[in-house]
């Protein structure tokens, strides 16, 4: 299964570590389906918990943590589709994308 994701690196894993405890705070996941994320794994539509409210949250917490500024054109259905396009855009936003 060929991807265009970036290799890991240090930065890369310390990113997916972070999207995975925002995502668990901020739409209360359990640590059992945060651990069964996977490039793959569907976020925005496929997780109840991801709505269109719960986007803002999700964003804005991102922005913090990472200090990191989303601007509204970044946002779009591609970049929220899976876990793994979502920390590639965080990754690429962190300047190692």
């Amino acid at each position: 299964m060929a991807s265009n994701l970036p290799a890991p690196t240090e930065q890369n894993e310390e990113t997916d570590l972070l999207l995975r405890q925002v995502l668990a705070d901020v739409l209360g996941l359990s640590a059992e389906r945060i651990a069964e994320l996977g490039d793959e794994s569907g976020l925005f539509g496929h997780l109840p918990e991801l709505d269109s409210m719960a986007v803002a949250g999700l964003l804005t917490e991102l922005e913090d943590r990472l200090d990191i500024i989303i601007e509204d054109d970044d946002v779009d259905g591609e970049m929220l589709e899976t876990f793994g396009s979502l920390r590639a855009f965080l990754n690429e936003k962190r300047g190692n994308g």
